[in-house]
């Protein structure tokens, strides 16, 4: 495996939409909001959504990032033929323009990988019905074009704002950046070293 281990141990699983079936191309599917529950590590909410079994009796359980707004016993639809509203999953060729998803395929049937982040959205930004492809306005801001197949959740991932509150004291600065890979901190700067060590580094005191 890799040289990099990941602390996984109290966390809950993968964020991931129900996988792509017949009755989510052709109808819908509608599932009920069981829990709203913290993962650690992640900032967004995540939230277990149960289903019908689409073949067999009993029911599936599928766990996937909340939108804001979410509650328990709401029911969510999934398919084609969902109606439009926040926490539904829909193929990007049925949203309209400047609809605001998260949750966001790349590939059909992926199960979400774009705009997943705490507070993150895509917007739609328009649909070219000769070459079955939508033009999605990404969170970074780059614009990308994917497959109108693809499906998406409407609405914004839940828990925005996370960075807004400030640090306030040097220790959870420590703290946030202890776990990082790269982020060094406490960060010395330039001026403050010698002309040796750093390009602004030398002069009379600091």
């Amino acid at each position: 495996g890799g040289v990099f281990k990941s602390n996984v141990h109290k966390r809950l699983g993968p964020s991931k939409l129900r996988p792509m079936d017949f009755s989510d191309r052709k109808g819908y599917m509608r599932g009920v909001v069981r829990k709203i529950l913290h993962d650690p590590g992640r900032g967004a909410p995540m939230m277990e959504v149960q289903f019908r079994h689409p073949t067999k009796y009993g029911k599936v359980t599928e766990l996937m990032v909340a939108p804001e707004g979410a509650f328990t016993g709401q029911y969510l639809f999934m398919g084609s033929k969902a109606p439009l509203a926040i926490g539904n999953v829909l193929p990007l060729g049925k949203l309209p323009q400047s609809t605001v998803i998260c949750n966001v395929e790349t590939k059909v049937g992926d199960r979400g990988r774009v705009a997943r982040a705490s507070g993150d959205c895509a917007v739609i930004i328009g649909h070219n019905p000769d070459t079955g492809r939508t033009r999605v306005k990404l969170p970074s801001g780059l614009k990308k074009s994917i497959n109108s197949k693809c499906r998406a959740m409407v609405g914004v991932i839940a828990g925005g704002g996370r960075m807004e509150k400030p640090l306030l004291k040097a220790g959870n600065a420590y703290f946030r950046y202890k776990r990082k890979k790269n982020g060094a901190w406490p960060r010395v700067r330039g001026v403050a070293r010698n002309p040796v060590e750093h390009r602004h580094g030398g002069g009379n005191h600091q």
